[in-house]
């Protein structure tokens, strides 16, 4: 599963973690979506809500990326955002 979690830091101001594990911890919530699974804590939830994670594979590289409407920008990496 993919476990997504924002955490303070960045170039603007809070950036996303995500990992690959096969366990969820106590205090996820699971989200499922045409049969895929992710996983995210309680305190990342408010600045995930609505945000929409795909899996892009282009001939510049593979990556998740993520479109969260709660950010007001991010970084040209896309990897950092500020509300």
């Amino acid at each position: 599963m993919l476990r997504v979690a924002v955490e303070g830091g960045g170039c603007s101001g809070f950036q996303y973690q995500m990992d690959l594990v096969e366990s969820a911890n106590d205090d996820d919530i699971r989200i499922e979506c045409d049969g895929q699974a992710a996983l995210v804590d309680k305190v990342s939830v408010p600045f995930l809500k609505g945000s929409e994670i795909t899996f892009v594979d282009e001939l510049a590289g593979a990556q998740f990326v993520i479109k969260n409407p709660n950010a007001a920008s991010s970084c040209g990496c896309g990897v950092s955002f500020s509300i």
